[in-house]
């Protein structure tokens, strides 16, 4: 793990946006670049060293009129879309949505605001880590300060958590 961005120039220009959104949204968190991929739950949570479930999937769908619906799943758990009356979005409707692709779609920093669930299992953990923008790239962050910047609505997402 690299550290933060010692001088926005060294982050990718994408990590560079989340880094902004940050600032904006008054949290004082510093994008950090990973050797490693964090494309999945699972490699993330090895590439910082915390359990799981202290991950933040940020997956993107469409609810049942279309629109974009975001929703912030805890790393060990599968988001139950039919639960949410949800469909998976593919990845142009997602990268369209959020201006990031699949595997570094951050839970904040897109182009306009998106309706945004998050599961309440990530209060689980005192910080949880999300993408930044790519797949090396993750920033901390508390659950408060995540359902803050987000403004979610912290519900249930999955029917039953995974083990951690």
């Amino acid at each position: 793990m690299t550290g933060g961005d010692g001088g926005a120039g060294r982050l990718p220009r994408a990590a560079r946006r989340v880094q902004d959104a940050l600032r904006d949204a008054g949290l004082d968190r510093e994008v950090v670049v990973l050797s490693d991929s964090a494309r999945t739950a699972a490699e993330a949570a090895a590439a910082v060293g915390v359990q799981q479930g202290a991950i933040v999937k940020s997956l993107v769908f469409r609810d049942e009129h279309g629109a974009p619906l975001l929703v912030l799943v805890s790393g060990d758990n599968r988001c139950d879309e039919a639960r949410l009356r949800v469909t998976r979005a593919d990845a142009e409707f997602v990268r369209d949505q959020t201006g990031y692709a699949i595997g570094g779609v951050p839970p904040l920093g897109h182009p306009a605001p998106l309706h945004t669930i998050v599961d309440e299992q990530l209060g689980r953990f005192e910080t949880v880590w999300a993408a930044a923008g790519t797949p090396h790239a993750v920033f901390p962050v508390s659950f408060e300060e995540l359902v803050r910047v987000t403004k979610g609505e912290v519900q249930p997402v999955s029917s039953s958590p995974s083990s951690s």
